[in-house]
């Protein structure tokens, strides 16, 4: 056994025992949970879903959707743009560098993995896109949302990159660029949704704000909360549905950076460029 294995098992037990004396101190409170709800928490929990509360409610059952779009929808818009510059930055690094085999493949067939395999991919891959749209539309009414569901939809993209090859993802149009151009979009999306009914309040000459979803007793205006009995919950169906576009192709474009053969990455470094 290596020296650095023996390291890295003697550090998961020292950290398993310390963490573990730590708890058995009370480290982490002798009430979990607490047994009464703090007051902020409490508003969250009574103004979600409010039908009654007109001026104050959200309009989604699902809180924790609720506290990250509207309540702190600033904050999450802040999170979202920090990913996004995160991975512009990594763009940048690996710019010049082409994502396909320079050489003509007649036949992509024989790349990527087996026939099985990709054949079990095929079969599969509707069935995970059918469960992130599930999960990105229903983000406002179940546990899920965006996020989520974009990280279930970039799990499609990843495998088409791994079972089908990355060369043959490219040829069909999976590049970074493209994927770069809808993380954009997404974000886009994301952008306007914040403000669309700010744009309405100025149109209709009524005061309104960044971020918000229904109206509000010093601001009449508002997304509706449902549409022919559907329940979508105002700006929030709109936001999970961005933040899905923008998660999926954000972590794809990463995946497809990590897949690039690192003789290519060197002919850059080292001055050569493709044409």
């Amino acid at each position: 056994m290596k020296f650095e294995q023996v390291l890295i098992a003697v550090i998961v037990v020292i950290f398993i025992l310390a963490l573990s004396y730590a708890v058995a101190l009370g480290a982490m409170g002798h009430d979990v949970p607490p047994l009464n709800i703090r007051e902020l928490a409490r508003n969250y929990l009574r103004l979600a879903f409010n039908p009654w509360k007109q001026n104050l409610t959200v309009m989604s059952p699902e809180v924790v959707t609720s506290v990250i779009w509207d309540f702190r929808g600033l904050d999450t818009f802040f999170e979202t743009a920090v990913l996004y510059l995160a991975i512009i930055g990594t763009v940048v690094i690996y710019r010049g560098v082409y994502t396909a085999s320079k050489e003509v493949v007649s036949n992509f067939d024989t790349l990527g993995m087996s026939p099985i395999a990709k054949t079990v991919t095929r079969i599969t891959l509707p069935l995970v896109l059918a469960t992130a749209v599930s999960i990105a539309l229903h983000g406002h009414l179940t546990p899920g949302g965006g996020f989520q569901g974009g990280s279930t939809a970039a799990v499609i993209l990843i495998l088409i990159l791994v079972i089908f090859s990355l060369h043959f993802s490219v040829r069909k149009g999976l590049t970074k660029n493209t994927m770069l151009t809808l993380r954009s979009l997404g974000l886009l999306g994301i952008s306007i949704t914040s403000i669309i009914v700010l744009i309405l309040g100025l149109i209709t000459g009524c005061q309104a704000f960044i971020f918000q979803n229904q109206p509000k007793a010093y601001s009449p205006i508002g997304l509706p909360a449902s549409i022919n009995g559907v329940l979508i919950s105002g700006t929030l169906l709109l936001f999970n549905i961005f933040e899905c576009f923008a998660v999926a192709t954000g972590l794809t474009l990463t995946f497809i950076i990590m897949l690039t053969p690192e003789s290519e990455i060197r002919s850059v470094m080292s001055g050569d460029r493709y044409e």
